[in-house]
């Protein structure tokens, strides 16, 4: 078992990984960030988008529910132009969630998901 300090510095480690936060999307609160503060992806952000991302945590529970499905959300991708934002709900904390930033050029999105999952089965709070 890792503290979320070793498990944020595990994740910025991944290939291609710009930051990384993990969040409560139940109060919407930063628990802990980590960036390579870059003109691409600022690590400042990501406290800010930890909050934004809450809110699309949330809006899926919504439509999940209102769709009356029977499932869990494991994760969000959110691919942009230059980047591929992964929302890794934690199965083991109700609530808890990364947020990991990663540049499509450096990155293996499939590989990312892999480690990230590895990190969060590793995760103690």
């Amino acid at each position: 078992m890792q503290k979320i300090e070793d498990s944020l510095t595990q994740a910025l480690a991944i290939d291609g990984a710009l930051g990384v936060a993990l969040g409560d999307w139940k109060s919407g609160m930063c628990l802990g960030f980590k960036g390579t503060d870059t003109p691409l992806f600022p690590a400042a952000n990501l406290e800010l988008a930890v909050a934004g991302n809450t809110e699309v945590i949330r809006a899926k529970m919504r439509t999940a529910e209102a769709l009356k499905m029977n499932t869990e959300i494991e994760e969000i991708l959110i691919i942009l132009t230059h980047q591929y934002h992964l929302i890794r709900l934690i199965k083991t904390v109700n609530g808890l969630f990364f947020y990991l930033a990663l540049d499509r050029e450096k990155s293996n999105l499939a590989l990312a998901r892999i480690k990230l999952n590895q990190i969060e089965g590793e995760l103690k709070i």
